[in-house]
């Protein structure tokens, strides 16, 4: 049995012994005096481990904003915070579950995970596109018929490229990963031709490998993914606290700033620089701030 497929059977084993939260989980972090973080190990730059193996990134600092509003909605002088790992498997069970209480990562925003979770307002926005190497000649869906390709399972992105396979009939054999890395590593092993995930998870995945260069991403963009963080599905109390602080650091421009220190300055562990000006759609989402699942609303 594959360790993805374990992973994946542990969180739903968890999901099924476990106390839901569906309802109050402001009464929850109050008694516990704990706020737990569900985090990423290699979304660049908006969830990943430094070199001292601790989560930072955009998400992470936006959760943390989060975090000090929840300590003034509950007039709390201390509230500890747990850091739990997750991956994009087990991100909604974990959540679901009460094991965490907001994912902090790389999670787009959509109708079908709606049924399960709810969103804030959106926060990023990026596209699916697939990295290869440049020695492929790898440059279109075109060119990958009949090849082994990847995307990490459990990611709005496999599920679009499995669809786009059966539709376009392209004979792509799709294998999942467990994390983005994983995908990465399997396409510079030469064990799969191209690796399908979000664009600007592409980008610092390949600014940070060992040599940059070797790397391109598609120019065309296939979908439109809205990031965001996660939340408890009908917790109206909950949500509130969370929406409202994001909207406040849209409005008083702390999320700009956050948005200039990792996605236009140079970032740990490398300090690369991704270099990733903020489109006109986040621009538009800014001023007028939305948790919408709906791509077009983004156009």
């Amino acid at each position: 049995m594959k360790k993805t497929t374990i992973t994946l059977f542990t969180a739903l084993a968890v999901v099924a012994t476990a106390p839901v939260y569906a309802d109050g989980r402001l009464e929850k972090i109050k008694s516990s005096g704990e706020i737990a973080l569900g985090h990423r190990d290699s979304s660049i730059p908006f969830s990943y481990l430094d070199d001292k193996q601790q989560p930072i990134g955009y998400s992470m600092d936006i959760c943390k904003n989060i975090v000090e509003a929840v300590k003034e909605k509950l007039g709390m002088d201390k509230l500890n915070v747990k850091m739990v790992p997750v991956t994009s498997s087990t991100r909604i069970p974990l959540l679901a579950n009460g094991t965490v209480d907001l994912n902090c990562g790389s999670s787009t925003n959509t109708k079908e995970r709606q049924a399960q979770v709810t969103f804030a307002p959106t926060t990023f926005v990026t596209a699916t596109r697939f990295v290869a190497k440049k020695s492929s000649n790898i440059n279109s869906l075109e060119d990958l018929k009949g090849k082994t390709v990847i995307s990490t399972a459990g990611t709005s992105n496999i599920r679009w490229a499995t669809g786009a396979n059966d539709q376009q009939k392209l004979g792509m054999n799709i294998i999942p990963a467990k994390d983005h890395a994983e995908a990465l590593l399997t396409v510079n092993n030469g064990r799969a031709a191209a690796f399908f995930m979000d664009d600007i998870l592409l980008a610092g995945l390949v600014a940070t490998s060992r040599d940059p260069s070797e790397w391109m991403i598609s120019k065309d963009a296939y979908t439109v993914e809205p990031y965001a963080i996660m939340e408890p599905k009908d917790d109206p109390e909950f949500k509130k606290v969370v929406d409202d602080t994001i909207k406040g650091m849209m409005k008083d421009g702390t999320l700009a700033e956050l948005y200039k220190k990792w996605f236009e300055s140079p970032i740990p562990p490398k300090n690369v620089n991704l270099n990733w000006p903020m489109s006109e759609q986040l621009k538009k989402v800014v001023a007028n701030p939305t948790d919408s699942p709906d791509p077009a609303a983004y156009k």
